[in-house]
Order: C-alpha cells, then sequence, then structure tokens
C-alpha cells in the first residue's frame, strides 16, 4: 500500500513568527531597506502636500514633479526587490528545510509577503508622516497655516502606496523562493 505525500501548510501565525524572525536576523540590511522605502515615500508625500497648495515663484512644472516622484518610487522598488532577492539567497537552506517539513509553495510566498509587508508597513508611514509634515511646515511658513485634513489624506494614500509598493516588490523574490527544489536547496553552500 502506498500513501501519497500531501504538502500541509502550518497556520499563518508560524509564518508571522517565520517573517519577524527573519527580519530580526538580518536587521541592519531590513533597517536600510525601511530607511530607504521611508525616503522614497517621503519624497512621494511631500510632492503631493506641494501639489496641494502650489507655493508662489515655483519653477518646477507638475510634469517635471511627477516625473521625480516617479523615479524615486522606482529607486525604492528596486531597492526593496534586491533586498528580498538577498534574503532569498542567503536563506536557501532555511527553505529546502522547510520545505523537507511539509510546507508548501504557498506558505514559502506567504511568508516573504508577511516581511515585505512589514517592511513596507514602517517604512511606509514613517516616510509619509517625515515627507507630509516637513513640507507641511514648509509650506505653513511661506504661505500661512496649511491644513491638516488634506495632509493626512496624503499620510493615508502613502503609506498605501508604499505598502503596495514593497509587496510588488516582493512578488519576484517570493516566486523564486517558492520554486526552488527542496533537495537542491539543501545543498547549497551560500
Amino acid at each position: 500500500m502506498q500513501t501519497e505525500f500531501k504538502n500541509v501548510d502550518p497556520p499563518m501565525w508560524v509564518a508571522w513568527n517565520q517573517a519577524k524572525a527573519s527580519i530580526r536576523v538580518r536587521f541592519l540590511r531590513m533597517v536600510i531597506t525601511s530607511l530607504g522605502v521611508a525616503l522614497g515615500i517621503a519624497f512621494f508625500c511631500s510632492m503631493q502636500v506641494l501639489s496641494l497648495a502650489p507655493v508662489k515663484g515655483a519653477t518646477q512644472s507638475s510634469s517635471q514633479m511627477q516625473w521625480l516622484t516617479g523615479t524615486s518610487l522606482v529607486m525604492c522598488l528596486v531597492g526593496v526587490t534586491n533586498s528580498m532577492l538577498m534574503s532569498v539567497t542567503e536563506r536557501y537552506r532555511e527553505i529546502g528545510t522547510i520545505k523537507c517539513l511539509g510546507a508548501s509553495d504557498s506558505f514559502i510566498v506567504k511568508v516573504f509577503f508577511l516581511e515585505a509587508l512589514l517592511l513596507g508597513a514602517l517604512g511606509s508611514l514613517g516616510g509619509s508622516l517625515i515627507g507630509s509634515s516637513l513640507m507641511s511646515i514648509v509650506m505653513g511658513a511661506t504661505t500661512g497655516a496649511p491644513a491638516i485634513g488634506p495632509v493626512l489624506i496624503v499620510v493615508a494614500i502613502g503609506t498605501g502606496v508604499g505598502i503596495v509598493m514593497t509587496v510588488l516588490a516582493a512578488i519576484a523574490p517570493a516566486i523564486q523562493a517558492s520554486k526552488m527544489p527542496a533537495a537542491a536547496a539543501l545543498r547549497v553552500d551560500v
């Protein structure tokens, strides 16, 4: 009698704990990645606040601002993707062990998405608060008291954009990690 082996996903809290542990182990790189996200989102939010109340004498056109904002977001996307790819490369053996213990490909993808979600949420929230606040202060100093309502909307939009951006950046590394054969991953020396 032959039984068929079926991969079973551990509960979601196991994936969550694994993602947090991975961030703890690679803390310095993850801080640098989060700072990169924060800077990109801070620039995005500062441009959004600036577009709410244009400053007299501004020399840059709207298309130049959009180009600069888009470029900063693409650079963040590349930085997050690079960091996640490095995380996959460093964790070949860990991924192989998890797969040998019965975790499915979808569990591996969940772990990497949760890791990216944590990085994106922390970096995006911090960056959107910093960028919106600083530009709001500058706008308040040059044109009078800025409205708080639109700035809070920009913070929410910036945080959402950053989270979506980091999760999108994790797609390719997560798929690469999930498609890795377990036996080959255990033989790799990094």
